[in-house]
């Protein structure tokens, strides 16, 4: 453990939500003698990274417990997958299964993969071997299976005691046509296996059962072992309430749920568990991404990308700020990663606990100096055409001698995301300027002073040259355009590396050849 005054100090977010915790709770934690965590899946589509992040999280709060309190805890990541399916994702193929089981609980519904018996065992599946990718220690819990087993038939006798109580909670919030028809318990339709939200017309508390008013015609039907489930709120509420849970995380767009099922948990005669309300992720348009919709970056998309390490950094900071989400993000991504390890070994205790990569990784950051930012690398590819890792590396090795994959691990997992990032989001996209003839004998200036550099030559003095050329050729007033305009000649972007440390480290030669090159194929 880190030192207590270090702790109690450190207002790095997982160990300030711990802290409130302990103290919130203080009386129910020390009768358990342990401390349950919750996350919450909907698996109506495909696992997306905002489920992740809520995890991932999880998971950097129960990681500094274990550095504040010798206490045992655990994570239970729950999935709804008992739904009702609203609506048919854009993202899946042979939807037309879908369509045709519109209503029916998620695992009641055959997989369009073809993978498993149901989607919603499909979607289970693929969020449980994801999680698993990053060794998140977690309790994988599914709704179906949790009610057909009886794991909740105490909990929804409970509901029932206290029908009263909770239909007070809820009816004020409900429209008055909603009202009439409003019941916390949904039966699962014996001819058609739907999940039905129909008004209850009789109660037997006494032996568990429930009468509902289908279209006209009375349905009786017992509300235990999965023949019904729980309306939302409810349901939460009652899950709360069964697992004895402590904290749970949840986008801000449930704020108003939580605050209902908090309410109706007391109403069941338990305190409610500690919540924290995180911001959304929103895609490159600025839009909520949403699993149903299948915008934003996909999980596999960003382990494509970049590596496990650089996902989790991004939930880290600021988790009550907004954030966007998209295939550009990922390099800026990267390169905060590995600028953060390299900051890491140099400051004081107080710091690191301020640095996310000592929540990334547990308290024990990766030691390897940082040769190179991604966006260099990125560079590099596309500028030497190194399409396959060995390439690359040879490259590479072309100007650093003294390294290689087995010293560094980091950089060489890099190129693999490098190329893969290059090849499907940065070469597709090139637009390489055509410079007018002011523009072109701007560059072949700067070339004449390329060819008076050496390769020792430091990187900075290198910068230096670059600027005194921008400078000398009628880029005084805006040195900005003047580097927009090397990079859109030479990798048809308008943003870039720092030129002097690429030229040092891609080799002054090459650059030469690569701006003549260029410059030659625009006339």
């Amino acid at each position: 453990m880190l030192e207590s005054e270090l702790i109690k100090s450190t207002s790095s977010w997982p160990f300030v939500e711990i802290r409130k915790l302990l103290k919130d709770r203080k009386d129910i934690i020390k009768k358990k003698n342990k401390i349950t965590f919750q996350t919450g899946y909907g698996p109506s589509g495909l696992p997306h990274i905002g489920t992740f992040g809520e995890v991932s999280r999880t998971s950097m709060m129960i990681n500094a417990l274990n550095h504040t309190k010798d206490i045992r805890s655990e994570l239970i990541t729950f999935s709804d997958d008992m739904d009702g399916l609203r609506k048919v994702p854009d993202n899946i193929p042979n939807d037309k299964i879908l369509h045709d089981n519109i209503g029916k609980p998620l695992t009641d519904i055959p997989d369009p993969f073809k993978k498993y018996k149901s989607f919603g065992e499909h979607n289970n599946k693929m969020l449980v071997e994801f999680l698993k990718k990053f060794k998140f220690d977690f309790i994988f819990k599914s709704s179906t299976e949790n009610y057909k087993k009886g794991v909740f038939n105490d909990s929804i006798i409970r509901v029932l005691e206290k029908y009263d109580d909770i239909m007070n909670i809820i009816l004020p919030t409900l429209r008055s046509e909603r009202r009439k028809t409003y019941s916390p318990f949904l039966p699962i339709c014996p001819d058609t296996g739907k999940v039905l939200e129909i008004p209850i017309i009789e109660m037997d508390k006494k032996n568990n059962t429930v009468v509902f008013d289908n279209n006209g015609k009375k349905m009786k039907t017992n509300i235990l072992n999965g023949k019904c489930k729980l309306q939302w709120k409810v349901d939460w509420a009652m899950r709360w309430f069964t697992f004895d849970v402590d904290f749970e995380m949840y986008g801000k767009d449930l704020i108003e749920s939580a605050i209902l099922s908090s309410k109706i948990c007391e109403a069941m005669g338990k305190q409610p568990p500690n919540g924290f309300a995180y911001e959304l992720f929103l895609d490159e348009k600025g839009e909520k991404i949403s699993k149903s919709k299948g915008n934003g970056i996909t999980i596999d998309q960003w382990l494509r990308y970049a590596s496990p390490e650089s996902l989790s950094l991004y939930m880290y900071p600021n988790p009550k700020r907004a954030k966007k989400l998209y295939p550009d993000v990922v390099p800026k991504a990267v390169d905060e990663y590995l600028s953060l390890i390299e900051k890491y070994s140099k400051q004081k205790s107080n710091e690191q606990l301020l640095n996310p990569v000592w929540h990334v990784h547990k308290g024990s950051p990766p030691k390897e100096k940082i040769v190179m930012p991604f966006s260099m690398l990125l560079n590099i590819v596309g500028s030497s055409n190194a399409k396959t890792k060995d390439v690359l590396w040879k490259f590479i090795k072309k100007f650093h001698k003294e390294i290689d994959p087995k010293s560094h691990k980091i950089l060489d997992e890099l190129t693999n995301y490098a190329i893969n990032y290059f090849v499907d989001e940065v070469e597709p996209k090139k637009k390489f300027k055509k410079p007018n003839t002011n523009e072109k004998k701007a560059l072949e200036n700067l070339v004449s002073v390329l060819k008076k550099v050496s390769q020792n030559t430091p990187a900075e003095e290198i910068q230096t040259k670059i600027y005194t050329a921008g400078k000398e050729n009628g880029y005084s007033d805006n040195l900005r355009d003047w580097f927009k305009l090397i990079y859109e000649v030479c990798f048809g972007e308008e943003n870039g590396p720092r030129m002097g440390f690429f030229i040092s480290f891609f080799g002054v030669k090459e650059t030469i050849d690569l701006m003549e090159k260029k410059l030659r194929m625009q006339f």
